[in-house]
């Protein structure tokens, strides 16, 4: 079983439309639709937007469909000239920039349990991801990711995330997905496409361009689960 997570709707929206022997769920007020999805079980989690929701569906996935990989599949803003609208960025790993223990003498981000601030990403499930994107003629690179309850918008924010983390995206659940998959011992992996750049005006990107970007990180995903044994 393969777990996909998604915020929105519009990022889930391809991949359920082609879902077959779908069965769907309610979990408390999460969603989730398995079936199967190119040949594979998959299960497909609605965790909506931040890290709290998207903590609550991880485990719930975990604990009801134990999946032996979990996707984050969705969107994100760029902190680097490296990806611009539609391009992909593959998690090379991700932290949880607005955790902050700095009073007590850890350094930004860190978690004891991690010893460190950076969740991993499965760096084999990865290359397959850059290998997919390739194959579907979109740009994707390896990239930290940043996580937090905030869309970020403003340029010395940004400019923070990449000098303190080197990150060059950032999104809004991607750290609490691999923050579970961690704790669970379940392989994770996150595709976030580029709805908002750098520099540009970001609420009017990131609703001209979601749909662009939920396409093309819903390509991917598909093409990835094509090549998969």
């Amino acid at each position: 079983m393969i777990g996909i997570i998604c915020a929105l709707d519009v990022e889930a929206q391809r991949l359920k439309s082609e879902i077959t022997d779908a069965n769907s769920r309610k979990i408390g007020r999460l969603e989730f639709m398995s079936g199967r999805l190119r040949g594979k079980d998959v299960v497909i989690g609605m965790a909506g937007v931040g890290k709290v929701n998207a903590a609550m569906c991880t485990e719930a996935m975990i604990l009801e469909y134990a999946p032996s990989l979990i996707i984050n599949s969705g969107v994100a803003g760029s902190l680097s000239k490296r990806l611009d609208i539609g391009d992909i960025a593959v998690g090379s790993g991700v932290v949880q920039h607005d955790f902050d223990t700095t009073a007590v003498g850890d350094a930004p981000a860190y978690f004891n349990e991690l010893g460190g601030d950076t969740f991993p990403c499965d760096p084999d499930v990865a290359k397959a991801i850059l290998d997919a994107a390739a194959a579907e003629g979109i740009h994707a690179v390896p990239a930290k990711i940043a996580s937090g309850d905030q869309f970020i918008t403003d340029g010395e924010t940004k400019a923070g995330l990449v000098r303190i983390f080197g990150a060059e995206a950032c999104e809004m659940e991607g750290g609490a997905i691999a923050h579970v998959c961690f704790n669970n011992g379940v392989r994770c992996a996150i595709i976030r496409a580029i709805s908002d750049s750098t520099d540009g005006e970001h609420q009017v990107e990131f609703y001209q361009f979601l749909p662009v970007a939920a396409e093309n990180s819903a390509r991917i995903v598909l093409r990835l689960l094509d090549g998969m044994r």
